[in-house]
């Protein structure tokens, strides 16, 4: 090999090793991409889209980090979510599943739902019908209402109810008539939008609160979704596939 041919060697092995430090650079303080595998943030989110995250929201913890490595505790430069943000976290029961989720309740709220409706420091919070819907997740189709819902904030966000009768996740837990729940210090209370269709801080035994540590970044932005049903081989299908209109949509 001619000393040419080794330093161009070098120089292309130098410059994958710069390109690989910035786009993990890029990934741990600024944007992350994330896809939505399951149906709980419908009408939201929907299975199929593809989002950017920003790990600077809330400030930076070892999840912020490829692998979580267990360098340090807390978070630096840390912030509190703003009650409806749309998160990532990890599932605190093994901290390495990722989970996204509406941000409810704050520490020192009190969480409680019933007969269906969401009731945050004891206050009702107001919902207005939008509508009837049709829930998709894969060849699943589910009648459902949705409703606009109003936080303490003002803000205002898209849900979906099913039933507001008996729903039961767990042997001990009635989704739609829940014990009041006291959000700890240091942690956060999470649900999903498809309030029928969400495994989140209401069952304590699986999600329960979240702890801020947890906290992977807010979901700024949808830049691509698709709706993946044809065979994998029928390419000719694929631009059918992707949903235009969710393109660059923004997350509230």
């Amino acid at each position: 090999m001619s000393k040419r041919s080794s330093n161009t060697l070098l120089e292309n092995i130098k410059t994958i090793v710069y390109a690989g430090l910035i786009a993990i650079g890029i990934r741990t303080v600024a944007y992350e991409p994330f896809n939505i595998p399951s149906g709980s943030m419908i009408p939201t989110l929907l299975v199929g889209d593809y989002l950017f995250v920003s790990k600077y929201s809330y400030g930076y913890s070892v999840h912020s980090l490829p692998l979580s490595p267990p360098l340090f505790h807390g978070r630096i430069f840390g912030s509190l979510p703003v009650r409806g943000d749309v998160a990532v976290f990890k599932l605190p029961k093994d901290n390495s599943t990722d989970y996204i989720k509406r941000i409810i309740g704050l520490p020192g709220d009190t969480i409680q739902v019933r007969s269906g409706l969401l009731y945050i420091n004891g206050t009702l919070v107001p919902r207005a019908p939008a509508g009837d819907y049709t829930a998709e997740e894969g060849a699943s189709r589910t009648a459902a209402k949705r409703y606009v819902e109003t936080l303490p904030n003002g803000r205002k966000h898209d849900i979906l109810k099913m039933t507001d009768g008996q729903l039961m996740a767990a042997p001990d837990v009635d989704m739609n008539n829940t014990i009041e729940y006291r959000v700890p210090e240091g942690y956060v209370f999470a649900m999903g939008d498809n309030r029928d269709n969400s495994l989140d801080s209401r069952v304590q035994s699986d999600v329960g609160f979240v702890p801020l540590e947890n906290l992977v970044g807010r979901a700024e932005v949808i830049w691509f979704s698709i709706d993946a049903t044809a065979p994998a081989w029928a390419f000719w299908e694929w631009p059918l596939e992707i949903r235009w209109s969710r393109l660059f949509k923004g997350i509230s």
